[in-house]
């Protein structure tokens, strides 16, 4: 049973402003990160192929111009595969697009292009009938389900997830080698962060603006591993799919981002173990902070996908070494390493208008700013070549329930 006062599908993503005008074919030239973080130049080293990442979402509709191809629908298991391609909300498939869409017909360009997609419509606001409802699967059992499978990364671009079957669920998870990247909530400065980002092991995303400053909404709790851009380009707001909306926001996209970032470098070292791709998101993260202090806002910088795909020789460090370890609580001593989080495994937030809040309330982009000094890193910074040369290990602090929060 649910711990009482369980919040579950808190989408993070924010539709500041619709355009209904708009066409396809200007989306792609909206996706401000692109240029900079020279997305052509690593599409010619990687472009995710071979990397299955499973999104837990609103649903993936499968028949965007941008996503066709590219929706392993066949691949969800069927025990909660009812109507995982029925995307009620747009949330969902945004999240799909910004991570493997083609471009095709005008559409949003993924950062993984050659990255393949694999669908779990889970229990969020904006179900209909008991039906539904009913034979929708919660969140627990759609993770469950992506663990059993030969996904290597899954995407959770939602939050508010603190249930006992929840957090068993992720341990799971985990415990089957699966690279879990999830937002960390748009609740602003002071706001806590969404689960599962707050769960150790668990990679949590903040989001950056133009200025790779931390974005005023995203939540500082102290819980981001790193972050990626997350706000000021089009995504799909609703389930009519007519026409995508301008300037969304929030860590939902940032998270999408990340996640094809980590299926950029798996696919160009496919021997790599997950704590290697770990190690090197962490690593190569643009930040102007000491890198063994990381900030509240950022965690550990900007990813970086192209500083590893440029370095032929760059070292990912011991296969074996789990660089998101800390002193574990009993609680989560069935996760923490000793031997590898099973990493040899097979290869494999609502998109609400501001009006509409979520069931956490981080679907609002109010709150005071979460920018500090600490916060943010130049564009040299962010695209500039070359390993930072160290591994980095996080350390300090001690896992309870809940990572040790950061107080930069």
């Amino acid at each position: 049973m649910r711990a009482v006062g369980a919040v579950v599908g808190a989408l993070t993503v924010v539709t500041v402003g619709l355009a209904p005008g708009a066409t396809a074919s200007d989306e792609q030239s909206k996706q401000w990160y692109l240029g900079p973080m020279q997305a052509e130049q690593m599409w010619k080293v990687s472009t995710g192929k071979g990397v299955k990442i499973a999104v837990i979402d609103s649903g993936v509709n499968a028949n965007t111009p941008s996503l066709k191809g590219q929706v392993l629908t066949d691949e969800v298991p069927k025990r909660v595969a009812y109507h995982a391609t029925d995307d009620y909300l747009g949330h969902g498939t945004t999240m799909a697009e910004l991570i493997a869409g083609t471009g095709a017909g005008g559409g949003l360009k993924g950062l993984a292009p050659g990255a393949k997609i694999v669908p779990y419509r889970i229990q969020l606001d904006g179900l209909k009938g008991a039906k539904e409802k009913s034979q929708t699967p919660e969140f627990d059992l759609a993770l469950r389900a992506a663990a059993d499978t030969d996904v290597k990364i899954i995407n959770i671009s939602l939050g508010g997830l603190i249930g006992d079957e929840d957090e068993a669920a992720v341990k799971y998870a985990l415990s089957k080698g699966k690279l879990l990247i999830a937002s960390v909530g748009n609740d602003g400065k002071n706001g806590q962060v969404d689960y599962p980002a707050g769960y150790p092991y668990v990679f949590g995303v903040a989001s950056v603006d133009k200025s790779l400053t931390a974005s005023n909404f995203s939540s500082s709790g102290g819980f981001a591993d790193v972050a990626a851009p997350g706000e000021g380009y089009p995504g799909w707001c609703d389930g009519t799919f007519r026409s995508y909306c301008d300037n969304q926001k929030g860590t939902s996209s940032a998270t999408a981002l990340t996640s094809a970032a980590a299926a950029l470098i798996w696919s160009a070292h496919p021997d790599w173990t997950i704590y290697q791709v770990e190690r090197a998101l962490l690593d190569t993260a643009g930040r102007t902070w000491p890198k063994d202090n990381p900030s509240k806002y950022l965690g550990y910088g900007v990813i970086r996908p192209r500083v590893v795909l440029a370095d032929k020789n760059y070292d990912p460090g011991p296969a074996n070494v789990d660089p998101l370890q800390k002193q574990d609580g009993h609680e989560w001593a069935s996760v923490a390493p000793g031997a590898p989080r099973n990493s040899t495994s097979p290869s494999a937030s609502a998109t609400s208008q501001a009006q509409q809040k979520g069931s956490t309330g981080s679907t609002s982009a109010a709150g005071s700013s979460a920018g500090s000094p600490n916060g943010g890193s130049s564009n040299t910074t962010w695209i500039a070549l070359g390993a930072v040369g160290a591994v980095v290990v996080i350390g300090g602090g001690a896992w309870v329930l809940a990572r040790a929060r950061r107080t930069r």
